[in-house]
């Protein structure tokens, strides 16, 4: 399992070439406490930086990237119901969809943990 993160504060944790793809503590704490969180639906494709999420907290509304081109194979429905998951947990439970790579190479130039904290510094 590899874990890598985006510019944009997503974290992907790559495992069989499937991401399971979520907001990193840093853009949770940013937001503030989530109201609402919208899901791509299972099957979209998206290409790299896409619009695939749409999350409101209240301070602010933002998109959550696709951080890499593939398919939605799994969305978590749980923070739909609970959007404070991704506040409590936006590591663990508080994960947005899983996402078939359509390219697993291309995480490879993404932040590992070391570079992304030393991005938000």
């Amino acid at each position: 399992m590899t874990i890598k993160f985006t510019e944009e504060h997503e974290w992907l944790k790559i495992e069989d070439g499937v991401a399971t793809v979520g907001i990193t503590a840093h853009a949770a704490e940013q937001l503030g406490d989530l109201v609402f969180v919208e899901l791509p639906e299972v099957g979209a494709k998206f290409d790299k930086n896409d619009d695939a999420a749409t999350v409101e907290s209240v301070k602010a509304a933002s998109d959550v990237f696709c951080p890499l081109a593939g398919e939605i194979t799994e969305v978590n429905e749980a923070i739909a119901d609970k959007p404070e998951l991704v506040n409590e947990q936006p590591m663990g439970d508080g994960w947005f969809f899983k996402l078939k790579l359509d390219n697993p190479a291309d995480a490879d130039p993404l932040m590992d943990e070391a570079a992304y904290k030393e991005f938000i510094a």
